[in-house]
């Protein structure tokens, strides 16, 4: 058996603890029918001094959840394992950049369609008023540039104070109800080969779609075609190889697909409710490793 490295949450953050085990298992499961072994191991355990990740032929960054409330420490992390040649998939680079949601910008040039979005360094109290005036809508989605699991990401009416705006830079969008109405589409890829779609809605009241809000999730057999060609569009405006990739999108009222965000750092893949039970992710993994 090959082991690989899985890097899981900091040491010190317990606010995953009960769920991260479980998709780790998930992922065990597919790469065992492929003779890979993971080992689990907390990213920031090597920030300053990585060479024990340097043992793996392959590091896997597909439970790092929390990294967006260590920032700094991430992007240092990042700078380290590319320097000492960790081979890490999705690349380094890929990781820095994604791990900010600016990324939305440059995608966005290069012809991909995406919500209109307001971006800001800090979002103050007039700039929330002139979002409502841009987009004609008495609801807007504020959320910080760097996050996940909608962490920090709130919902506010025309007339409403904005309690709790984000620290830093900020998305100022619309909010779209074809979300609640029909929910996100999600299109797994595992080396550059379509696996799966997800759909996810909110519990009723609600317009987050993450399970731990209530989220529910339900396999779609066979995408739309026009929602595949956006995804398709997307992982050719993105230069680096890819060993996995979720991209997640929303059917906006005049039917177009909007790219809501590319997951290439750490995102679920949902692979209970892959037909294949993650077979396709465990062969891209084996096939990485081959390539030696």
């Amino acid at each position: 058996m090959t082991k690989i490295a899985v890097l899981t949450p900091a040491a010190d953050d317990g606010t995953y603890g009960p769920h991260w085990p479980q998709v780790l298992e998930r992922l065990g499961a597919a790469l065992a029918t492929v003779d890979v072994t993971v080992v689990p191991t907390s990213w920031s355990d090597h920030v300053e001094d990585c060479r024990r990740l340097l043992d793996y032929p392959l590091v896997l960054s597909v439970l790092t959840w929390g990294y967006h409330q260590r920032h700094s420490d991430w992007l240092k992390a990042l700078a380290v394992w590319e320097t000492a040649g960790v081979r890490i998939a999705n690349p380094a680079s890929v990781l820095a950049w994604n791990s900010d949601k600016a990324y939305l910008k440059r995608l966005e040039a290069a012809g991909v369609a995406i919500p209109p979005t307001l971006w800001t360094d800090r979002v103050t109290p007039d700039q929330v008023e002139a979002a409502f005036a841009r987009f004609g809508t008495d609801t807007l989605i504020v959320k910080p540039t760097v996050s996940a699991g909608a962490w920090k990401t709130t919902k506010v009416s025309r007339g409403e104070a904005l309690i709790d705006p984000p620290p830093g830079a900020a998305m100022i969008q619309p909010f779209l109800p074809e979300l609640v109405a029909e929910g996100e589409l999600s299109l797994l890829f595992f080396g550059g080969r379509f696996s799966h779609a997800v759909n996810k809605t909110a519990k009723a009241g609600d317009f987050r779609i993450q399970s731990q809000y209530g989220g529910r999730y339900q396999t779609v057999g066979e995408p739309p075609a026009a929602a595949l060609a956006l995804a398709e569009r997307v992982l050719g405006a993105i230069k680096e190889p890819l060993l996995y990739a979720r991209i997640d999108m929303v059917q906006a009222s005049d039917s177009r697909w909007l790219l809501m965000e590319a997951e290439l750092i750490e995102p679920d893949f949902y692979l209970s409710e892959a037909p294949d039970r993650g077979l396709l992710f465990a062969e891209a993994v084996r096939a990485r490793l081959d390539e030696g």
